[in-house]
């Protein structure tokens, strides 16, 4: 279709007659059904706007199922506008004109993800990352292209690598030498036309200082906190005391994921937000509700619930190829296999 004038919609405006209309809305849909996929240039007052192809031809389709010129028109108009026209707010860059055109974003509080993303510098290597969709669904929606993003448990860099594909900065903490080694190797692997600034530190996010390293930066503040911590002690991460995965007890465990919180919140910017990934556990045949444990810890500190989401939780590692094992356990024992864990979405007040 190439670049084409906006003048070729606006031109059905000041057409009457309802057949005339939708020939041409029909000849232009054949035209896209050719290219799907792909994105379409239109030239608006000097300036070109580009537009999903798939999104257009739903547009166009509803305009040609219209039964009267009066509604026929409206959706023309509402179409130009959403090409003219952007629509966005302060914490993204979504264009709410084209609302539908984000139909891969997730809006439900129940996730059901089949696979690991492992396009780019992704990979399942690490025990206990997560998956790279879920910090892609938080940076589109709460984050704008150029702003800065922190992580306080890097791991392996998952956060750090979604935020260089989406051209947002980042900033990693992990108390790992050889893990910080790792998330720096994953994050130069990951090959992206996008500018900007991915900043992996080592240390401890219960202490460390989060304003000297962002006065580095050239910045003084964060619009976006990821945080996923170890689940308490289902996976060891290292033998250091002051590693949340060797914590003594469980009001140990919440006590340095509180100051965690504490720390972040101090660089966090007033009303933006802040998104917690944890799972529950089992000790001594009783179901420790760290979920929720963790979420009272950030409402403490004045934080606003905005959403609980579940996600489910498939076999990890240690329980590959025990799923029948697993299964007479949970029969023997009375109990339920773990099969979700939550995504908590805050608000700073």
């Amino acid at each position: 279709m190439g670049k084409r004038d906006i003048q070729i919609f606006s031109s059905l405006l000041t057409e009457s007659n309802l057949r005339k209309v939708k020939e041409n809305i029909n000849s232009i849909k054949e035209e896209l059904i050719s290219k799907p996929d792909e994105k379409i240039s239109f030239r608006v007052n000097g300036n070109i706007k580009r537009i999903n192809n798939n999104y257009l031809l739903q547009e166009l389709e509803q305009i040609s199922k219209t039964s009267t010129i009066t509604r026929t028109h409206y959706y023309i108009e509402r179409l130009i506008k959403s090409i003219a026209e952007s629509k966005t707010s302060n914490i993204n860059d979504l264009n709410l004109n084209r609302w539908k055109e984000y139909d891969d974003i997730i809006t439900d509080s129940l996730w059901i993800m089949d696979k690991r993303d492992k396009s780019g510098a992704h990979n399942a290597n690490y025990w206990g990352n997560f998956i790279p969709q879920i910090p892609n669904q938080f940076l589109r929606r709460y984050t704008k292209k150029g702003e800065w993003v922190l992580d306080p448990f890097a791991g392996s860099g998952t956060t750090l690598i979604e935020c260089k594909r989406l051209g947002r900065n980042g900033i990693g903490v992990e108390l790992n030498l050889e893990t910080v080694k790792l998330a720096k190797q994953n994050i130069k692997n990951e090959k992206s036309k996008e500018d900007c600034i991915s900043k992996i530190a080592r240390g401890d996010s219960t202490n460390i200082d989060f304003k000297s390293i962002l006065k580095e930066l050239g910045i003084s503040s964060v619009q976006f906190v990821f945080v996923h911590p170890p689940y308490w002690d289902i996976i060891k991460f290292s033998n250091k005391k002051n590693d949340l995965s060797n914590a003594k007890s469980t009001g140990d465990f919440l006590n340095m994921f509180g100051k965690t919180i504490d720390n972040c919140s101090n660089v966090l910017d007033d009303g933006r937000y802040l998104a917690v990934v944890i799972g529950d556990k089992y000790a001594d045949g009783e179901w420790i509700p760290l979920g929720f444990y963790t979420m009272q810890e950030v409402m403490k500190r004045g934080f606003k619930l905005k959403s609980t989401i579940i996600k489910n939780f498939e076999t990890t590692k240690g329980k590959m190829n025990q799923k029948e094992l697993w299964r007479y356990r949970a029969l023997a024992g009375g109990f339920y296999i773990f099969k979700h864990e939550y995504i908590f979405l805050f608000q700073k007040q």
